[in-house]
């Protein structure tokens, strides 16, 4: 029987490469890690590899990429999609080559790590990319541990499956106790170039939705009533819009593995078994769960927690979460990863051996958004209000000179009010008093009058699920946060976007407008607050730090390198701005992104420069 890994005796990783070129064309593209025996049978192949050690050689270029009997163009690391996992150890310093075999510029950024800003891998802002057939050699001290990875920064190649995991084990010893560990690529891959997907959003926003409101069930009685529907249609708005792009194009993936590959990860009864998962999609939240079996939560963005036993997280683009489980017995246990607005899902199997499956559960009811993810807080209940619930006039209420700042949500008597006379069609959800600073323009469709604090949200479509749904203000830093100074003040940042136009941008102004960029002086200690004045969840990433979520776990905040910022909501972080340098901060996105919300952060002075 094969040694299982264990937090205190690792089997010795191995340091591969491919043959460049045309080669990779020649050769199936799934990398040895993520084979179904996982990491205990995880030696390095023709195929794919684990790379370890101080000079480690990448090679960017093209393949065949099969699913469902289907062949498509992927960008491939080292020939593999996902790509090699790269394990380091915490203290070792790393030379990464990277040659490009593509027609194109590449890059590789290394989503999590803390390093030099000209090694983070962003071409424009901290270096000028991979220009074809040459290499770049990245190279930096490991200073953390946990759970990363890797992707591109250039034209969309992350969508086409230029990415990979990276784990970090610590110097000392790990917390965390496990036998064995399986790491779970999360993807979404769809035929269509992403380039023709950014197209097709530009000219047809909902044109990968095809679970919006029919007439059909409108009559029926199921999602929204007429008048509600009309209400929503008024304000241009479409409670269904979930996600941009769907099931309709995307095939969810584990580890490179469609759902009817069953990719399976084995285990032996009463083992802890580490699940190391990464969201590496272009453009899916998806929420996590395995039937039947609890996760304990141990660590967030390769930062360790306290356990936080839980039976389904949502997992937003680019970040990460280590969970611990335990099978009781031999019997077969389906990973769930179900697309935020449940048009599709991602699955594998947990078992004692290969060819065992578990029953997967149907797709669940699809999500729809409410008045909370308007940045309506307080005004809930007029979702589920019928046009003879009570005496709100709908037809003479002008929501334009409404006041939601200083209205009084808690005392306002929804039961009374005459939904008749609110004039739905004549509301104003662009007023600039409700968000100063924001360039309320053509690509500003929205501003959240009364936006929540959603720490405490479970996450679109988890709000009444009878189980236990991790949320943010669950989580504890399991060490001491290391500045334990309070911020010397607070930036407002609001995520703005017009969904009907598909632009996205900060404070209303896309990256190709934005002038100036976000400053901070090194050192700085600063409280950030994003506020989503959209109705889609953003994953937000800033590179090259990490921030503490205020959550109320005063001192153990959460220290994390992306947020989901939910609809309608905002969160606030502290950030230390102690590396100098130029960092990209946008959403995860990838065409949100594409789109223009972005922006640079530079902290100054830089090393060398005069203080």
């Amino acid at each position: 029987m094969d040694k299982p890994v264990t937090s205190h005796s690792r089997r010795t990783v191995l340091r591969g490469s491919l043959a460049l070129g045309g080669a990779f064309a020649m050769q199936p593209i799934l990398p040895a890690w993520a084979a179904p025996r996982g990491l205990t049978h995880g030696e390095a192949s023709k195929t794919g590899a684990t790379l370890s050690g101080e000079e480690i050689a990448l090679s960017v270029g093209s393949a065949e990429f099969t699913l469902d009997g289907r062949k498509g163009h992927a960008i491939t690391v080292n020939g593999s999609l996902p790509a090699p996992l790269i394990r380091l150890r915490e203290g070792q310093n790393v030379r990464l080559a990277v040659t490009n075999h593509l027609d194109e510029d590449t890059s590789i950024h290394w989503h999590g790590l803390l390093l030099p800003f000209q090694m983070d891998g962003v071409p424009g802002v901290s270096f000028p990319g991979i220009r074809p057939h040459e290499t770049f050699v990245y190279e930096f001290p490991v200073i953390q541990s946990g759970t990363y990875w890797y992707h591109s920064h250039s034209n969309l190649q992350e969508a086409m499956g230029h990415y990979g995991p990276i784990v970090i084990d610590p110097a000392g010893a790990d917390p965390v106790q496990y036998d064995r560990e399986h790491i779970i690529v999360l993807s979404d891959w769809s035929f269509m170039h992403p380039h023709a997907i950014m197209r097709t959003l530009k000219q047809s926003p909902d044109y990968f939705n095809r679970q919006q409101q029919t007439l059909a069930g409108l009559l029926a009685g199921k999602g929204q009533n007429v008048e509600q529907r009309l209400h929503w249609a008024g304000m241009r708005m479409m409670p269904s819009d979930i996600a941009d792009v769907t099931g309709e194009t995307y095939t969810y993936l584990v580890n490179g593995h469609g759902p009817g590959e069953n990719w399976t990860g084995l285990f032996q009864p009463g083992e802890r078994v580490r699940l190391r998962i990464v969201n590496a999609s272009a453009m899916s939240i998806f929420n996590v769960r395995i039937p039947g079996l609890p996760m304990t939560v141990v660590n967030a963005d390769g930062e360790n927690v306290r356990p936080v036993e839980t039976d389904e997280f949502q997992i937003g683009v680019a970040e990460t979460y280590d969970v611990v489980v335990s099978p009781p017995d031999a019997s077969a246990y389906s990973f769930i990863a179900e697309s935020i607005d449940r048009s599709g899902l991602a699955r594998a199997t947990l078992a004692p051996r290969l060819g065992m499956e578990a029953p997967v559960p149907p797709l669940r009811e699809r999500p729809t958004l409410t008045m909370r993810d308007m940045g309506m807080g307080g005004m809930e209940d007029m979702d589920a209000m019928s046009g003879d619930a009570g005496g709100m006039d709908h037809g003479s209420m002008d929501h334009g000179e409404m006041d939601h700042g200083a209205m009084d949500h808690g005392a306002m008597d929804h039961g009374s009010m005459d939904h008749g006379a609110m004039d739905h069609g004549r509301m104003s959800m662009r007023d600039p008093a409700n968000a100063p600073g924001v360039d309320v323009n053509p690509g500003v469709d929205m501003i959240a009058p009364n936006p929540a604090d959603r720490t405490g949200d479970r996450g679109l479509g988890l709000e009444d699920v009878s189980h236990r749904v991790l949320t943010y203000d669950q989580l504890r830093s399991l060490a001491p946060n290391p500045d334990p100074r309070p911020p010397s003040r607070e930036l407002v940042i609001h995520l703005t976007g017009n969904m009907e136009r598909y632009m996205w941008s900060l404070d209303g102004k896309r990256f190709a407008e934005i002038v100036e960029p976000i400053r901070f002086a090194r050192g700085e200690r600063v409280r950030v607050k994003l506020v989503n004045n959209t109705m889609m969840t953003h994953p937000i990433h800033l590179h090259g730090h990490f921030f503490e979520i205020v959550n109320g776990q005063d001192g153990h905040q959460p220290r994390k390198h992306t947020v989901n910022v939910l609809p309608g909501g905002y969160v606030k972080f502290d950030l230390t701005a102690d590396a100098p340098g130029d960092w990209a901060f946008h959403c995860h996105l990838l065409m949100h992104m594409h789109a223009g919300m972005f922006n640079v952060v530079k902290i100054r002075p830089l090393d060398g420069d005069a203080a």
